[in-house]
């Protein structure tokens, strides 16, 4: 989605005031800056980041700003208007570049107060100061808007405070000014989640004080410099909210909250944003201070420098898919619960999708499902609308002959697969793609009936489609680049990130979570409660444990693609207990049946308490008083697997292996990554341990030969 935003927004005519017609790029005095006076004597600072697409702050552009403001202040304009030259948006927040290798929480605090003062200089200079915004304002770039007197945002401006997500909280004065200015539980809300919100919604918090369309900017503006145009004003209920005994309450209830998804041992951001409002929110100069030190102690953590490791990650991924894919019409055969949200995922993103299957009934689902899926991820009912126009239904599969990409996604059989083959190659377009997304099927066997194997590729998606955000691109030894290029590319075009991988028995993911879930099998023989075991797993980082896992994912699928892999990969995994396949026989499928190895009810699963330690009870309690074992078990293998990939060249990128894990499976993205994880806890250390738990459980634990060339 992010690029088609920025397609739309390259195209964008902006009010420049002034500098209308003028050639972009710095007027010669600054860099970064172009700053010039219009008509009614109001100054117009166009923000304009050399050599980038979106503006970014840096420690070179804040100390540029801070010589602009100085001649600002020495030329004394009627009012200061501040907007970005770039289509992309305002400013998309701090240049993540200086955040990397932090380790001097001196350095750090030194530098961020260097930057204050440039945003206390804007703050206070004495005349109307207007940030007009566009597309993106975010982190630090709201933080400079906040310092304006006014802000005018154009009505497809976003706004958010996405530092969480960083292992860090706003640092250029941003808890401060955002939680003076609006409801401080709706502000705090907004910093915690680092969700953002669009221009209406700001509106209404308080956030900006008007909302308007780019041809009415100049009337806006005129508007503020006059004083016409009123400012947000916080209600009482905002300023009794600040009082120190509210803060205490609200603060606890934060920390609770918190507390259900982002443990303070492995995220200490959102802690520190809630004790540093809670503890100088009444005050702000001492707000200020404490926030620079919080700033600086959080950027040299583990965490931040292995979640800002996971931004470049995303954005190293993000450009395996450039290039045209050439892919307006995709064609979905099988409207199942895979088929059918690709389908309708495809069709969100901008593409026209055609659906087909052998009944009317399942791609009547599809649609059902598309319509609920729009209605919660689309805000405007327009939008909605065409997403559902561009989402076919077609029984008799016409879509095939005009589709760029066919994408087949029946069930795990080979010669279904084939027979689907046989049908539809013939009245495919010569130069469109041909996709399975199969999970367990070598692209080897699927290619043998083709007239033209190089166009077959695998894209593999994962459940929920509308949720996860890795694809495999699955190649086999005869593939045409051309299509593989194509293919990745078609990925990004989707808003996903591409993973290329060699056909090979469950490619990546599924052969590292495998073993995850069988072993938690072998615990459960072990007479281990799952909760415990589940719990070891959560401790870790991982988003589930993997008893919960596999009744998410269905009993029945873990257990063929347990199967299938083991009878490719051996004693690699331990085999599937005899009492998990009566579960299947019985239907105890999961969550989808209501009952696996937890009963589930209204989709979650009914875990009993007390959990922990405190369950295990008889002859295993001294066995399992310590988990690092049993963590160990659970993870270890994972590692194993991702190294044996690389070995085996199914990946042959470390840091892709640690993205896709992270954005396929949610390993930890505190830990950034199961290799980064090896190498930080030590690679020897490592294939230690997995000696020690070979000679004491079996050969699964083996250690790859491919940690010997790991480092």
């Amino acid at each position: 989605m992010e690029s088609r935003i920025l397609d739309t927004f390259k195209d964008r005519l902006i009010e420049l005031g002034p500098h209308k017609g003028a050639q972009p790029g710095a007027d010669g005095l600054w860099k970064n800056f172009r700053l010039a006076k219009d008509a009614d004597g109001v100054a117009w600072l166009l923000v304009d980041r050399a050599g980038t697409s979106a503006n970014t702050l840096s420690a070179d552009v804040i100390e540029e700003l801070d010589s602009v403001l100085a001649a600002i202040e020495s030329d004394r304009p009627r009012a200061l208007v501040i907007r970005s030259a770039k289509p992309s948006g305002f400013i998309a927040g701090a240049d993540v570049n200086a955040f990397r290798g932090a380790t001097d929480p001196r350095e750090v605090e030194a530098e961020i107060s260097r930057a204050h003062r440039v945003t206390d200089r804007l703050e206070n200079l004495g005349m109307p100061t207007i940030a007009v915004i566009h597309g993106f304002c975010l982190g630090g770039g709201l933080e400079i808007a906040l310092a304006c007197k006014y802000r005018i945002a154009i009505d497809d401006a976003r706004f958010g405070f996405p530092e969480v997500m960083l292992g860090l909280h706003p640092g250029l004065g941003g808890t401060v000014r955002f939680t003076r200015l609006i409801n401080p539980m709706e502000a705090m809300t907004l910093m915690l989640t680092g969700r953002t919100i669009d221009a209406r919604r700001a509106k209404a918090l308080g956030v900006i004080d008007a909302v308007t369309q780019e041809r009415h900017v100049l009337n806006a503006v005129k508007d503020a410099v006059s004083g016409k145009l009123a400012r947000a004003k916080r209600g009482l209920v905002a300023s009794v909210l600040s009082s120190g005994p509210a803060r205490s309450f609200l603060a606890t209830r934060m920390r609770k909250e918190a507390a259900k998804t982002a443990p303070a041992e492995n995220y200490p951001a959102p802690y520190a944003l809630i004790d540093l409002w809670e503890q100088y929110g009444g005050e702000s100069y001492a707000m200020f201070r404490a926030e620079q030190a919080s700033f600086a102690k959080l950027m040299v953590t583990p965490t931040a420098q292995n979640l800002i490791r996971v931004f470049f990650l995303r954005e190293q991924m993000k450009k395996l898919a450039d290039g045209d894919s050439g892919i307006r019409h995709v064609h979905v055969i099988g409207a199942g619960a895979m088929g059918g949200d690709i389908a309708a995922w495809c069709a969100r993103e901008g593409l026209r999708a055609t659906v087909s299957d052998m009944k009317a009934e399942p791609i009547a689902g599809a649609i059902k499902r598309a319509a609920e899926l729009y209605g919660k991820i689309i805000r405007r009912r327009i939008d909605q609308r065409d997403a559902l126009d561009r989402l076919v239904p077609d029984l008799d599969g016409e879509g095939v002959r005009n589709a760029d990409l066919v994408i087949e996604a029946v069930p795990e059989k080979l010669e279904l697969k084939q027979k689907v083959y046989a049908g539809i190659e013939p009245r495919m377009k010569a130069d469109a793609i041909l996709a399975t997304n199969t999970s367990s099927i070598p692209l080897q066997d699927l290619r043998t009936t083709l007239k033209a194997p190089e166009r077959l590729v695998g894209v593999h998606f994962f459940n929920p489609v509308s949720r996860m955000q890795l694809v495999e691109v699955v190649s086999h030894d005869g593939n045409d680049p051309q299509v593989l290029a194509r293919t990745r590319a078609f990925v990004g075009q989707i808003d996903r990130l591409p993973l290329p991988v060699k056909s090979a028995p469950g490619f990546l993911v599924n052969r590292a979570l495998t073993p995850y879930m069988l072993e938690a099998m072998v615990l459960l023989d072990e007479k281990l409660p799952k909760e415990v075991i589940d719990e070891a797993a959560e401790a870790f980082g991982m988003p589930m444990g993997p008893i919960e896992l596999a009744d998410t994912v269905g009993l029945d699928i873990c257990l063929a693609v347990g199967d299938s892999l083991r009878a490719k990969l051996g004693d690699a995994l331990p085999p599937a207990p005899d009492w998990l396949r009566k579960k299947v026989e019985a239907k105890e499928l999961g969550r989808k049946t209501g009952k696996g190895f937890y009963t589930w009810k209204d989709g979650r699963a009914q875990k009993s308490k007390p959990a922990g330690e405190a369950m295990i009870t008889g002859a295993n309690s001294a066995k399992w008083a310590m988990t690092e074992d049993l963590t160990d078990r659970l993870i270890l293998p994972m590692l194993n697997v991702c190294v044996a990939c690389l070995r085996e060249g199914i990946v042959d990128n470390p840091d892709v292996v640690d993205g896709a894990m992270i954005f396929g499976t949610g390993f930890a993205p505190f830990r950034g990554g199961p290799l980064h994880y090896a190498r930080t806890r030590g690679v020897a250390d490592v294939v230690a341990t997995l000696r020690k738990l070979a000679d004491a459980h079996g050969a699964r634990f083996a250690p790859d030969p491919g940690w010997d060339s790991f480092s």
